[in-house]
């Protein structure tokens, strides 16, 4: 769908103004230059909007999309810009739609375990709401104090907690949206089951803002489990450390995370954090938290999984039960791209998955591939459900050709690994820009024209995120 679109006029800007209100329409540079990039390498995939759009309401951004595909100009929907495949760069230009002024919680419908929120609430500020109430959003990304429940619908992100609870999709029970031409519709509503006719909601979960802008979610909420114990377990080697994960799950036990974490990636986490966790001797280490109601089972099972931990190699097994321990030890976990930033600012962070059973066939892959490239490749991320953050790191001393060149082939190489392991190239983080040149080459064509079939007929002239997932 090759597209030449027309460009934002004076005049354009002057009606969007019109609609949206003047404060809420901004064409100076240094503001558009914020909504330019998301958490992918700005000087690779950077664009500038020629204007960033925000409204207040679902009517305002029906308005402004209708104008858009009448004038055939692009869109850009945009969450918080959290995002780390490009899915909120507008890459043609044109108009940049955030959803951040609509970020209200609507309603908290405790009879139907429910809550109602505009698209651009912070996950967090939803999480907290709840919480306060007795009740659990339990489908949020490891990012959740920055992400939006937007953007999170949009990649149906994931995060640690995807073991037991499942991604943002399981807990989405309706939409309003905005289709590419301008119409608002409703999908599914406050109910646990519903097919009449196509499941619509679920199409939209994880198309990364091509089919339409979302305004509005119905979020299922559940109890908030109030007891949580976790356990740090340091082994010798990866192989050993990922091979446990499937002993753990096929005996019962279904622990809230199971986090992986290389050697590497925890020196590097710990000295960025000033921490003085005991990694020495450690090839690897997994954290593995189990939460609930009922604290007595929690700790039975806490018990459990650290004795099979240690009947197939754990070299130690620290529990962590008091809140400042817990905090301590997911601190290493979640600022492990932060830390490798500073060692090198210029990386390419991976989500690749796979069956849980092929996890231990990817490691010796991922260091033959480092060797190979010359590129460092910490590998951390949620091995409970088989999703790992193979990262490439460009080492200092290496030219920025060498780096774009080796960076190539070696995520070449790396997606056709995981594809004849029966896995995907991403598994939260989602295709647009970054990763649809690669997309093609390792997805059934079949699939792949029946996915540009329904975005042909959902948006006719491109207009809804151009670029993203398709070439």
């Amino acid at each position: 769908m090759a597209n030449t679109y027309n460009p934002v006029t004076p005049e354009l800007v002057k009606t969007l103004r019109g609609i949206v209100g003047p404060g809420n329409v901004f064409t100076d540079a240094d503001k558009l230059e914020t909504y330019s990039h998301d958490e992918t390498d700005a000087s690779e995939y950077g664009h500038n909007p020629e204007v960033v759009v925000l409204p207040l309401t679902a009517e305002q951004v029906a308005a402004v999309v209708k104008l858009a595909n009448k004038e055939h100009v692009p869109i850009t929907p945009r969450g918080a810009g959290s995002g780390l495949s490009g899915g909120a760069i507008p890459e043609h230009g044109g108009i940049v739609i955030s959803l951040e002024k609509m970020n209200r919680l609507l309603e908290l419908d405790k009879a139907n375990m429910v809550a109602v929120v505009e698209a651009g609430i912070v996950t967090n500020d939803l999480a907290n709401a709840v919480q306060a109430e007795g009740l659990f959003f339990a489908g949020y990304p490891m990012s959740l104090q920055t992400c939006v429940i937007g953007g999170n619908i949009a990649e149906n992100a994931g995060g640690g907690k995807a073991v037991k609870y499942g991604v943002t999709g399981r807990y989405i029970l309706g939409l309003e949206m905005v289709t590419p031409q301008g119409e608002i519709v409703q999908l599914g509503g406050k109910l646990v089951k519903d097919v009449s006719g196509y499941d619509l909601k679920s199409l939209i979960v994880g198309s990364e803002g091509t089919l339409g802008i979302v305004t509005k979610a119905i979020v299922k909420l559940i109890g908030y489990p109030a007891t949580k114990s976790d356990l740090l377990v340091l082994f010798k080697t990866p192989k050993e450390a990922i091979d446990v994960v499937p002993v753990v799950l096929s005996r019962g036990l279904t622990p809230t995370s199971i986090e992986f974490m290389d050697q590497l990636s925890v020196i590097t986490s710990c000295k960025y954090l000033n921490e003085s966790l005991p990694y020495e001797n450690a090839g690897a280490m997994l954290l593995i938290e189990l939460d609930g109601t009922n604290a007595a089972q929690i700790e039975m099972d806490l018990i459990e999984t650290g004795k099979l931990c240690e009947a197939h190699g754990a070299q130690e097994v620290y529990v962590a039960e008091d809140k400042n321990n817990i905090e301590r030890i997911w601190r290493v976990r979640r600022d492990i791209a932060e830390a490798f930033k500073v060692f090198s600012p210029i990386q390419s962070l991976e989500d690749i998955v796979v069956p849980i059973s092929r996890i231990p066939e990817v490691i010796p892959e991922l260091e033959r591939l480092g060797k190979k490239y010359n590129v460092q490749i910490p590998c951390y991320g949620h091995a409970g459900d088989g999703n790992l953050h193979a990262t490439l790191v460009k080492n200092p001393d290496m030219s920025i050709e060498e780096w774009k060149k080796n960076e190539v082939q070696c995520l070449e190489e790396l997606y056709r690994i995981v594809g004849s392991f029966g896995g995907k190239i991403s598994g939260e983080h989602g295709i647009g820009i970054k990763r649809r040149g690669y997309l093609k080459a390792l997805i059934n064509p079949v699939e792949l024209e029946l996915m540009r079939a329904i975005k042909k007929a959902w948006d006719p002239n491109n207009i809804m995120n151009p670029g993203k997932i398709f070439e």
